[in-house]
């Protein structure tokens, strides 16, 4: 299907900064609805992963862009949510790293990357529908979306959300390093000169600093209805 042929399938988008909740919500709303789902920033710390474990520098630029069309990715379900295959092999969790967070941000800050992975990202869009996940879903990839939501949260916040979660799994961590990082990497994608972290004009923005995730989830529940794109949401 082309980009034209599927041009009349509805796309709903979630952008925002990591640890805002937007792949909790993406995954959630994708199963009330019945639609595909793409995690945009999964493609990013696929390649950033790819990248430096094939040890092509992250500033090389044409390199990368050559990685990229190279990624053979898949998304799989799994008990926990959506997993990550590479190559066959499972990276769901080896790209949840912060590390590999950061990779991302770096290789994302690109504009042949982008370009290399615009299209790849447009081909999800598929009938039913599509949850699209990321940072300029509703800015540069979907622009004509049916509904746009950016979710937002604290840096502090956010930092203390990763921090349990590490310290859940086990994982040693620091957290003024955490907000140092998360911080870092915030105003790297709000500056840098292609496709910039920022809501569309028309997106809903959803503070979820104060809000459990069935709050925010309640809250979208309503966006999605007053739309009529889910008469039977649960």
């Amino acid at each position: 299907m082309t980009e034209a042929d599927n041009s009349a399938v509805p796309v709903i988008t979630i952008d925002g900064p990591s640890g805002t909740g937007k792949g909790t919500v993406a995954r959630w709303l994708k199963r009330e609805l019945g639609w595909h789902l793409l995690d945009s920033g999964a493609l990013y710390r696929i390649l950033g992963y790819a990248a430096e474990t094939s040890q092509v520098d992250l500033d090389d630029e044409p390199a990368l862009v050559l990685t990229a069309a190279a990624l053979q990715v898949d998304f799989i379900e799994q008990d926990d949510g959506v997993g990550v295959l590479l190559a066959g092999s499972n990276v769901t969790d080896a790209i949840r790293t912060e590390a590999c967070g950061a990779a991302a941000s770096r290789v994302a800050a690109h504009a042949a990357v982008r370009s290399a992975l615009l299209e790849r990202q447009k081909k999800f869009r598929r009938n039913p529908g599509l949850v699209a996940d990321g940072r300029d879903m509703g800015t540069v990839v979907f622009p004509h979306a049916v509904l746009k939501i950016f979710l937002t949260a604290s840096a502090e916040e956010r930092a203390q959300r990763r921090y349990k979660q590490l310290k859940q799994k086990g994982i040693s961590v620091n957290l003024a390093q955490l907000l140092g990082e998360i911080t870092a990497r915030d105003r790297r994608d709000e500056e840098r000169a292609v496709a910039p972290l920022r809501p569309a004009t028309d997106a809903v923005i959803v503070d979820t600093t104060r809000s459990d995730i069935r709050a925010v989830e309640s809250h979208i529940k309503s966006l999605v209805t007053d739309r009529g794109l889910a008469r039977a949401i649960s």
